[in-house]
């Protein structure tokens, strides 16, 4: 089936689905300028993740996660929501997505206008406290490379990110997994599926005799339970889909 045909199915599953959650990873958001972590010209090929991205790390040397946050901070900051971003904001407004699932710690969906999401990893622009569990948004005047206090009990402040062998957020996490209960459809969009146990998510609504619509680049570990695979760029396909719901709908 070639990308025209493809784009009318998956725009007509939409359609007469009753409840479509959309789940994201950092595919969606490369073509944003933010480096995906793994593969070529990715984080990991910049920074050991052993050294940058885990518990230990942040215990050992937390400045050392500090510059590795603010170089991340200063790219997601500068970047823009592409047109996947928008039009996955277009078809929540529409009333066809009903919720958004995303791996990343961006705020571009947010920023493209989605409403309802969860982010399973946590957020860029918010730290806290492990000590006391203060959290506040970052102050960008403030913000640097000497490594913050808490202004409750003067213990390191940290980005509100989940790290290699941590947790969850719990309450993010298990609306996640409500939603993909609900859901008789799921676009995943720019997710290698390989990070568990965001990784689950698709496997939840496959489960229960959902729909999986899979967008990416290339073929991903959500591959064998796709219902559809379109590869080619999230934006350009999205962008596709979103004008091709608007015919089928009238709404061109």
């Amino acid at each position: 089936m070639n990308l025209y045909m493809l784009i009318k199915r998956v725009s007509s599953l939409i359609i007469d689905s009753e409840y479509v959650v959309v789940f994201t990873g950092a595919g969606i958001s490369a073509e944003s300028g933010i480096p995906t972590f793994r593969g070529k010209g990715g984080l990991w090929e910049k920074y050991d993740p052993a050294e940058y991205a885990t518990v230990d790390a942040l215990r050992k040397n937390p400045l050392k996660v500090w510059k590795l946050y603010i170089d991340i901070y200063k790219t997601i900051k500068s970047a823009k929501p592409n047109d996947a971003h928008i039009a996955v904001a277009e078809l929540e407004r529409m009333g066809l997505v009903k919720f958004v699932i995303t791996q990343n710690i961006d705020d571009l969906h947010e920023r493209a206008g989605t409403r309802d999401i969860a982010k399973i990893h946590g957020t860029y622009n918010v730290l806290r406290c492990d000590n006391c569990f203060y959290k506040e948004e970052i102050n960008t005047e403030k913000l640097s490379f000497e490594l913050p206090s808490c202004p409750k009990c003067g213990s390191p402040m940290r980005p509100d990110v989940v790290l290699f062998g941590e947790p969850l957020p719990k309450d993010a996490f298990n609306r996640a997994i409500e939603e993909a209960e609900k859901a008789d459809m799921l676009i995943a969009i720019g997710t290698s599926g390989v990070v568990v146990p965001a990784a689950w998510i698709p496997f939840i609504v496959k489960d229960k005799g959902g729909t999986i619509i899979e967008i990416n680049l290339e073929a991903s570990n959500l591959t064998p339970i796709a219902d559809i695979s379109v590869f080619g760029k999230a934006g350009e396909v999205m962008r596709k889909i979103l004008e091709e719901v608007k015919q089928q709908l009238g709404r061109g």
